[in-house]
């Protein structure tokens, strides 16, 4: 591995040393013919449109839009139409802590709590260890967890809160495990450092210097652009194409992909990257941060192609490096709503190519793009990326196609649900995914979750499911029935694994202020019981402390003792006057002394 990074600190330093040696290169000869390749490649896809620039030491010197970026009003794409570059957002937000490195607000080795303490990991040890360079290299071992965002009317404050509850699946350092989250997170420290938005941090910073005048942050200033990007997706039966769901909960995701861009606007950051920081004769970022963000920090699962033509994939800070047929190359893709991007270059040729398509079956369209447009460029051997990847992609979707059909495989027939349909409805909640509602309507049961909106139908026992929808799949439910024989919890397989949500309760049975007033001693013929107060948790003090937690109106389960209650009866002015304390299935009632 030392050696391996060696090597690629190396060649990004020669690649930065001989940018101004770099030859002009004759781009329109190299791609003539280059239309009917596109557009044959667009229509082999059945996407409806791409856009390409191509970036040569300091200039856009060629840019196209392909099709069309608006299908039902056949609109064009063109080099101004916007598109979410989605995860292309990464190198800005890894650039930008690099400026805070630069002032000596952070540090990219150090504990990030040593800087900004309200950063809070699942244990102790992550808390004592995870740097930022962890945390944008994908190393931190947290797994995507990417429904916590997707959809969500999360602020960002409160997805940087929800960190903690997140256990990891690696240990840190021990593997690459690509993570939105951890770049939320970033931006969060950003906005704690310097007392910003993320958003007025990225504008000052970049966009201005770097006159991206046509980039934003949120959709709905896309829209009224006009000229924008939608995107498309191919139904399985027919292979007809229909409007993908657009993107549009960009606030909360931010850092780690936000931007809308253009391939006019994308080419003033790219060239900034590819000139050692500089734009127009003014430095807007430090070498040594550009450096830093290629620097090799764990080894990546991406493989781009086949038959070797892309090796030694490794992850920097927002951008991986590779060798592409012997040329040294950067990029980093982006994927949201439909939307797919590349954004490249190859330091050591001075050559780059941003790439955008919008046909959501086809993510890997614009690296197929971008491989060509490298080979005409370079004059490499014409490898047919197309048709290659084209009888991958059709082998999967035949066989997707086929799963559908054989669903139910491990139904059991004749069972049926062991509440009445209605005991399944309610709010349900995870501290890290939010809140599911579970609805009835005339016996038929649905589901709310940030955007989905999905009826329910019976599976076997206690499971119900979706129908496999085209866009969000199909979602299990596993619902559980608790000590008191109420449906307490449901299960839902979500991103990598399953995830339990709770059922509600009031939120006032955790205000520190409402549960003072129904501390004290209760008595009854066999005894008194006292009923104290550790933060917003109620315990009876015994030989050991038992603690009860909400559960349903001004009911508190033990948490350890699952068919264990008490429950509290109020006066007409809200206070304490009774107590029922259930043990072993048998009542007791006190009344308050």
């Amino acid at each position: 591995m030392k050696t391996t990074l060696r090597i690629h600190l190396i060649l990004t330093l020669l690649a930065l040393c001989f940018i101004a040696q770099a030859q002009e290169l004759p781009v329109e000869a190299r791609l003539k013919g280059i239309d009917e390749t596109i557009n044959a490649v667009l229509k082999k896809w059945n996407v409806p449109g791409a856009g390409v620039g191509v970036v040569v030491k300091d200039k856009l010197v060629w840019s196209k839009g392909f099709g069309y970026r608006d299908v039902e009003n056949k609109l064009p794409v063109t080099a101004q139409t916007q598109f979410q570059i989605a995860s292309n957002t990464k190198l800005f937000t890894s650039t930008g802590i690099g400026l805070l490195v630069e002032k000596g607000l952070l540090n990219w080795d150090k504990p990030i709590r040593d800087y900004c303490p309200q950063v809070q990991f699942y244990n102790d040890d992550l808390n004592k260890n995870v740097t930022i360079r962890d945390m944008l290299s994908h190393r931190t071992g947290l797994s995507r967890h990417d429904f916590i965002w997707l959809g969500a009317d999360f602020t960002r404050q409160e997805i940087f809160e929800r960190i903690k509850y997140l256990e990891p699946s690696l240990p840190l350092r021990q593997g690459y495990l690509y993570n939105n989250l951890m770049y939320i997170t970033a931006g969060r420290v950003i906005e704690l450092l310097t007392q910003q938005t993320w958003e007025d941090y990225t504008r000052e910073n970049f966009f201005a210097p770097l006159k991206m005048t046509q980039s934003t942050f949120f959709t709905e200033d896309m829209q009224k652009s006009g000229n924008y990007m939608k995107s498309y997706y191919e139904k399985l039966e027919g292979a007809t194409l229909a409007p993908y769901p657009m993107y549009t909960k960009n606030t909360a995701l931010g850092p780690a992909g936000s931007i809308i861009s253009s391939i006019n606007d994308m080419s003033h950051w790219l060239i900034a990257h590819m000139n050692g920081g500089e734009y127009e004769n003014s430095s807007v970022i430090p070498s040594s941060i550009i450096r830093e963000t290629m620097t090799p920090a764990t080894i990546d699962s991406y493989v781009p192609g086949t038959n070797y033509e892309s090796l030694n994939s490794i992850y920097g800070m927002g951008r991986r490096t590779m060798s592409y047929k012997g040329h040294y190359r950067t990029e980093h893709g982006g994927a949201i709503g439909g939307i797919y991007s590349l954004v490249s270059f190859m330091p050591a040729d001075s050559l780059g190519v941003i790439v955008f398509t919008n046909g959501e079956h086809a993510s890997v369209l614009p690296v197929v793009i971008g491989n060509i447009f490298y080979d005409k460029l370079l004059e490499l051997e014409q490898t047919p990326w197309s048709d290659r990847t084209y009888d991958g992609y059709a082998k999967r979707r035949e066989t997707s196609r086929q799963n559908r059909k054989k669903s139910d495989a491990d139904r059991i027939a004749n069972t049926k649900p062991s509440h009445p349909i209605a005991q399944y409805a309610g709010a349900y909640e995870s501290p890290a995914y939010g809140v599911v509602e579970i609805k009835e309507s005339k016996g038929q049961l649905s589901f709310s979750y940030h955007t989905v909106d999905l009826p329910l139908s019976h599976y076997h026992y206690d499971r119900f499911v979706s129908d496999n929808d085209e866009v969000w799949g199909r979602w299990n439910f596993e619902f559980a029935t608790d000590a008191q024989g109420r449906i307490q919890t449901v299960t839902i397989n979500l991103d990598e694994q399953d995830v339990v949500f709770t059922r509600t309760f009031d939120k006032q049975l955790t205000n520190p202020e409402f549960l003072r007033r129904l501390i004290g001693t209760y008595t009854s013929s066999s005894g008194q019981v006292t009923i104290n107060l550790e933060k917003t948790r109620l315990f009876i003090q015994s030989s050991l402390p038992q603690y009860f937690a909400p559960y349903k109106n001004m009911q508190f389960r033990s948490e350890s003792h699952s068919d264990q209650t008490i429950e509290f009866v109020l006066d007409d002015k809200g206070n304490r006057s009774k107590l029922v304390r259930i043990e072993d299935g048998k009542a007791t009632e006190y009344t308050r002394k």
